[in-house]
């Protein structure tokens, strides 16, 4: 049996940003050990989230791909996998663990910490991945499946079969532009936090449709996304077939 090292011991600041991550993914850990575990990177530890990223890392294609066929009961296995793959990429992952801010809550090595590791995407898509396994062993994996339907629920709706592996902002413009209608605007409309820990509030303007969607994110392109996500969500929502596309310029 392999002795591993003791999990890092808690400060203020990772008690509270723990915390928060417990709020955000709206799940309490009954052993908080594994969520510590789960936030370890190789860095600072022996003991860290590598195992646990290779059980989460499965759990959450199987938790994606049942949530696929569900919504899209019709498509060919093709169609479906390549929808996964938009969904359970690395970008998107890193999306959503800033999201959850994730970065906050991390362990790293000196080395890490110096080069911007907590916002690193290849290590907040490996702790968000590790965190669905931790819950997994916390409770059991139904709870692992139901926080991957809640991060993932509103991406997984604002999909579209034949735009499927674009991403949000593409899927929005290709969407427009399909009907002839104005481009969406993306400004910049607040910035909040020291550099090192910035949030950009992006504005994304359907012109025409006299509809604004408001996102914040640890980079403009993250918030552009997910205002770009909400505004497609909302057309499919309000506007599902071309002939209800008759809009009034604005005034």
């Amino acid at each position: 049996m392999i002795d591993l090292p003791p999990l890092p011991a808690l400060n203020p600041r990772h008690k509270a940003a723990l915390a928060r991550i417990q709020q955000q993914l709206q799940y309490t850990f009954r052993q908080p050990e594994l969520l510590r575990q789960a936030l370890t990177h190789r860095s600072f530890s022996a003991r860290n989230y590598e195992r646990l990223e290779f059980i989460g890392d499965a759990i959450l294609d199987y938790g994606i791909a049942k949530m696929l066929c569900q919504a899209f009961p019709t498509l060919s296995e093709g169609d479906l996998s390549r929808m996964r793959a938009s969904l359970v990429n690395q970008e998107m992952l890193a999306e959503i663990a800033a999201e959850l801010n994730i970065g906050d809550g991390l362990f790293l090595g000196t080395g890490e910490l110096r080069s911007g590791g907590t916002q690193r995407s290849s290590i907040l898509a490996d702790a968000l991945e590790a965190i669905f396994a931790a819950i997994s062993f916390d409770t059991d994996i139904h709870d692992a499946e139901a926080t991957i339907n809640r991060l993932f629920a509103k991406r997984v709706h604002a999909l579209d079969p034949k735009l499927s592996g674009k991403d949000a902002k593409t899927q929005l413009q290709e969407f427009l532009q399909a009907r002839r209608m104005e481009l969406p605007k993306y400004r910049i409309i607040g910035e909040t936090g020291k550099s090192h820990e910035q949030q950009l509030r992006v504005e994304c303007d359907l012109g025409e449709l006299a509809r604004c969607f408001e996102s914040e994110g640890r980079s403009r392109r993250e918030a552009e996304q997910d205002a770009a996500a909400q505004a497609l969500v909302w057309l499919k929502e309000n506007y599902p077939s071309l002939a209800d596309y008759k809009v009034s310029k604005r005034r």
